[in-house]
């Protein structure tokens, strides 16, 4: 008799899984996003079940990854095989996640295939991100967002390349917009991200940051944290006008102007995942200065 998935049980990933984790991924028509799943299963816990012996397949036939924040986890990358779909492991793997966040929020972004399964187990809606692709095409410098070759924007608003000396300061910045410490994964930004650029105002004081990173066949811009919309504008022109590939920005809905801006600057898309949050009414932080996620899998 087939063993049942349900009763495999779930173990901890590690880097080591990589391989395993991508297959499955691609068995989903997902991209194979080596980078960022090394991102991933260092900076959180990845968690999968194996194949029963008698699948003659193997590998990984379940996975997803927790991140942890301080009071909250973000859950990503909840993955099942199609050989195995429909028999009840997705719900395993979510309850899974849910016993290992104990009593702290959990949020994710859902796709309209897992959008049902998370309502069942608690989650609600409480906004939605679009997927914006493309080259981009640059400021319109009637707009005062272009960046020069000085560093200086037409408006005032001076982007650089970030240092080693601006890497304490960031923390402190992101942490009221994001609405928890993330110190671990900003870190990680300058080995992780192409290009990682600030927004500096005259006194000296950093008013933003921004950073670009590979993922197969375009530059994701993220996470963007900016004072205000022309701050943001002017990082992502920085950044944008230095990509070789064409862009991927995951725009809030509570951002409708900086998404007709990119669309503006030749991003397209209507790729839609719902934000959904358990045991809060809300994500935490200032969605007024929070312009882009480190990206999706992580908020």
């Amino acid at each position: 008799m087939p063993t049942s998935s349900l009763t495999l049980p779930v173990r901890r990933l590690t880097r080591a899984d990589l391989p395993a984790a991508l297959d499955l991924a691609a068995d989903r028509s997902w991209t194979r996003e080596a980078h960022k799943w090394r991102l991933l299963l260092s900076a959180g816990t990845g968690y999968g079940i194996d194949a029963p012996a008698d699948d003659p397949v193997g590998g990984l036939i379940g996975a997803f990854v927790l991140t942890s924040y301080p009071g909250y986890r973000c859950v990503s990358m909840v993955l099942v095989a199609r050989r195995h779909e429909r028999r009840g492991l997705g719900e395993r793997l979510m309850r899974h996640a849910i016993a290992e966040s104990g009593g702290a929020v959990v949020f994710l972004s859902a796709t309209d295939n897992g959008r049902p399964l998370y309502e069942k187990l608690g989650f609600t809606a409480v906004g939605a991100v679009t997927t914006l692709r493309g080259p981009f095409t640059g400021a319109d410098p009637g707009h005062g967002d272009t960046v020069q070759d000085d560093g200086h924007g037409r408006d005032g608003v001076r982007v650089r390349p970030a240092t080693a000396a601006d890497m304490p300061a960031l923390p402190a910045l992101d942490r009221p917009v994001f609405g928890t410490d993330r110190t671990g994964l900003l870190a990680r930004l300058p080995s992780f991200a192409d290009r990682l650029a600030v927004a500096q105002a005259p006194d000296g004081r950093l008013t933003g940051y921004a950073a670009s990173w590979p993922n197969v066949t375009t530059t994701v811009i993220g996470p963007v944290v900016a004072q205000d919309l022309r701050t943001a504008r002017a990082l992502i022109s920085h950044l944008g006008a230095a990509a070789t590939l064409p862009l991927r920005y995951d725009v809030d809905d509570r951002h409708p102007e900086l998404a007709g801006w990119l669309r503006s600057r030749g991003l397209s898309g209507d790729f839609r995942c719902t934000l959904m949050v358990r045991g809060a009414t809300d994500l935490p932080g200032d969605i007024s200065r929070r312009f882009a996620p480190y990206s999706v899998a992580l908020g």
